[in-house]
C-alpha cells in the first residue's frame, strides 16, 4: 500500500491524467490511464480546480484510501469539476484554462487531547491537513488553506463552521491530521 512520498515521481502523470479524465467526461478523447504496479496502490487523493485568477471551481476528495489511486484521481477530478456545489457550469473549452491541483494524502493520524487548547497545540500550522468530526458532521481543510486562514485557531474555527458544529467543544469532538504531496498542472 502506498503512502505520501511513494508517488513523488508519479504525481505529474496523475495530475495530467486528472485533466484528461475531465476532458473525456465532457466529450473529448478517452483518457490514457497510467499503468504500472503503483497504480493499484490504495491512496486517498483530493483534486482542486481553480481558474487562472484563483477562483475555486471545485475541490473534492477522499480522506481514506478506499480505491486504487488511479480510480480515486479519476473520480475526484470529475466530481470537483462537475459535482461540487460551488462549481460553475463547464464546457469542454474551459478545461485548458483550469489549473489542476492534485493532493496525495498520507493516512490520517488521530489526535488524543483533553480539551480544545491541547488539541490545537498538536496541529502543525502550514504542514497538516485537519479533519474535525463531531456527532453532527465532519469537515476537512487541506494544508493549502493555511495561507488563507493563518492561525491554528482560525483554521479550527472555520472547520467547526464548515462541519456545522453549533455548540461548545465536547467529548464527542475528534480530530485527525494528515500531510499531502501536491502536484499542479497549470
Amino acid at each position: 500500500m502506498g503512502s505520501v512520498g511513494d508517488h513523488q515521481e508519479h504525481g505529474p502523470t496523475l495530475v495530467r491524467f486528472a485533466r484528461e479524465c475531465l476532458r473525456e467526461k465532457l466529450g473529448g478523447k478517452k483518457a490514457d490511464t497510467p499503468s504500472g504496479e503503483w497504480c493499484g496502490d490504495h491512496v486517498a487523493t483530493f483534486v482542486t480546480l481553480r481558474w487562472p485568477d484563483g477562483r475555486l471551481q471545485g475541490c473534492i476528495g477522499s480522506l481514506e484510501a478506499k480505491r486504487c489511486i488511479v480510480e480515486d484521481v479519476a473520480h475526484n477530478a470529475v466530481a470537483a469539476a462537475l459535482l461540487d456545489p460551488r462549481a460553475a457550469t463547464l464546457e469542454a473549452t474551459d478545461i485548458d484554462e483550469l489549473v489542476f491541483e492534485l493532493s496525495i494524502l498520507s493516512p490520517l493520524v488521530a489526535l488524543s487531547f483533553e480539551d480544545e487548547i491541547s488539541a490545537l497545540r498538536q496541529i502543525r500550522p502550514g504542514i497538516d491537513g485537519v479533519v474535525l468530526a463531531w456527532s453532527g458532521g465532519r469537515a476537512t481543510f487541506l494544508p493549502s488553506m493555511w495561507p488563507r486562514l493563518g492561525t491554528t485557531e482560525a483554521l479550527v474555527e472555520a472547520l467547526k463552521k464548515k462541519a456545522g458544529m453549533d455548540r461548545a467543544w465536547g467529548d464527542d469532538v475528534k480530530l485527525w491530521t494528515y500531510t499531502v504531496e501536491k502536484f499542479v498542472d497549470p
